[in-house]
């Protein structure tokens, strides 16, 4: 596996078609083992540019229950690719390595990184500003590190953590 080119697109009113086929394809094979589907993500935030791939959120009860889902979400096409450094959740991709369709992150509903992953999302989704900074750190990072998807990646995380916090003391 290599890494892979980072390659933003403008908005499409499309993703939120192709995650909501994919969630129902989901709840068709795994349904009734889940807690909720969510989408996450930049493709999940209306005017943000992304890297074209639907990130997927999925929370369950006891994350060391994934092995169950292995099976029936390898019949839609979704693969289970081991991270042992992630401890907090479970990692599938759909489409080809490097140019993926989807990622799908299985998480402990309403655990740390469910929680998390929906406060960035909601906090960009109701300030535009914070979103246009990320648009623009991201459009920074994605020409700094078009061949290095990982630091692309790594090189977000402060931003994102510093929303998070500011989120939580919003909602709380």
């Amino acid at each position: 596996m290599s890494n892979s080119t980072v390659q933003l697109s403008p908005y499409s009113k499309e993703w939120v078609n192709k995650f909501e086929y994919e969630k129902e394809q989901i709840m068709k094979v795994v349904g009734t083992e889940i807690s909720a589907v969510e989408h996450i993500g930049s493709t999940s935030i209306k005017g943000l540019t992304a890297k074209p791939i639907i990130d997927i959120m999925v929370g369950i009860d006891d994350l060391n229950r994934t092995e169950i889902l292995i099976e029936p979400l390898s019949q839609i096409n979704f693969e289970y690719v081991p991270k042992p450094e992630l401890t907090d959740r479970r990692f599938f991709r759909k489409g080809l390595w490097g140019n993926g369709t989807c990622h799908l992150h299985v998480c402990e509903y309403q655990g740390t990184e469910w929680n998390e992953k929906l406060l960035f999302r909601d906090y960009l989704r109701i300030h535009p500003q914070a979103a246009e900074e990320y648009a623009r750190l991201k459009k920074e990072l994605a020409e700094r590190f078009k061949f290095n998807r990982p630091a692309y990646t790594e090189h977000k995380e402060p931003f994102i953590r510093e929303i998070i916090e500011k989120a939580k003391l919003k909602f709380s």
